[in-house]
């Protein structure tokens, strides 16, 4: 009997990611490939930061979406990456794939959202490629980033040791009530951090703490203890969807315990509107998988 195709669904994101980047070609300026929040290339003194991400139409926003917020998440998703890497924004390409019957409105009004992200956090917008979709297909963005970041404040997702603080930024959970489309990246945030208190491990949280915890535990070769009670959840969201909807784009970082009261303390001083939490702690163990957002398998 023939067996089934393997499907994506049945591989979950993860898996399909291993085993696409399992024997990806790299450049001679390549310091770090596949499995970061960017791509970290030499570039004389410094690094240069790489990053693609891509909207679409019934996974990432509505057709009744604003278009001015849809082309603001689309580049902020990008921003969030390279803050997550200590580093900061500096062009972008723009691709978006749309059916010839949609109207010019509400690409204009992309490229409106687009712009104001772009003017906002210092990125220019230098080039794209348009394309056309049949009718009925969802449309699509996509952005590609480049960023710069000084080698001594670069942070991966690789460096967290056992004992670590695990801290999340902001509040969790719940993000679809608009959340998910307003975000700001914490750009000024984790700039602030590598310059004060460098993580030994950050990553932007976009698949929620379920999801995202043991892709950096796992990338630091290390368990973690989550303390599901401490999590910051957003006004009227409950602990699961603070550990599983996504979305937050807050900084997930460790650093060592001994500097979270200093830490927490700066903090305070620095941004008083803004959380930040104690969520679990890095172990010895191996990483356990739990359930968050999966484009695949959800």
């Amino acid at each position: 009997m023939k067996r089934p195709a393997l499907t994506l669904k049945a591989l979950g994101e993860d898996e399909i990611v291993r085993r696409l980047t399992r024997q990806l070609p790299l450049s001679g300026r390549t310091l770090v490939g596949a499995g970061d929040d960017c791509a970290v290339l030499g570039n004389g003194a410094g690094h240069q930061l790489f990053k693609t991400d891509c909207v679409t139409e019934h996974i990432h926003f509505l057709p009744e979406t604003p278009p001015q917020k849809i082309g603001w998440k689309a580049l902020c998703r990008c921003i969030s990456d390279i803050a997550a890497m200590g580093g900061l924004p500096t062009e972008a390409v723009i691709t978006i794939a749309a059916p010839k019957s949609t109207p010019w409105a509400r690409l204009s009004g992309i490229y409106t959202g687009l712009r104001r992200a772009s003017q906002r956090y210092g990125v220019g917008l230098v080039g794209g490629e348009t394309s056309s979709l049949p009718e009925g297909a969802p449309l699509f963005i996509s952005v590609a980033m480049l960023g710069s970041v000084e080698p001594r404040r670069l942070v991966l997702r690789s460096g967290g040791q056992p004992g670590d603080a695990v801290m999340v930024t902001g509040v969790l959970g719940g993000s679809i009530h608009g959340w998910h489309l307003n975000f700001l990246p914490r750009l000024h945030e984790a700039r602030w951090l590598t310059q004060h208190f460098k993580p030994s491990a950050m990553m932007d949280l976009s698949d929620g703490p379920a999801q995202d915890l043991p892709r950096l535990a796992t990338a630091s070769q290390c368990g973690f203890d989550l303390y599901p009670t401490l999590l910051p959840r957003r006004r009227g969201a409950t602990t699961e969807q603070a550990l599983t909807d996504g979305e937050d784009y807050e900084l997930l970082f460790t650093l060592p315990s001994k500097k979270r009261p200093a830490l927490e303390s700066a903090w305070k001083r620095q941004f008083p509107k803004l959380k930040l939490t104690m969520i679990g702690e890095l172990n010895d163990g191996a990483a356990e998988e739990m359930s968050g957002w999966d484009h695949f398998a959800s």
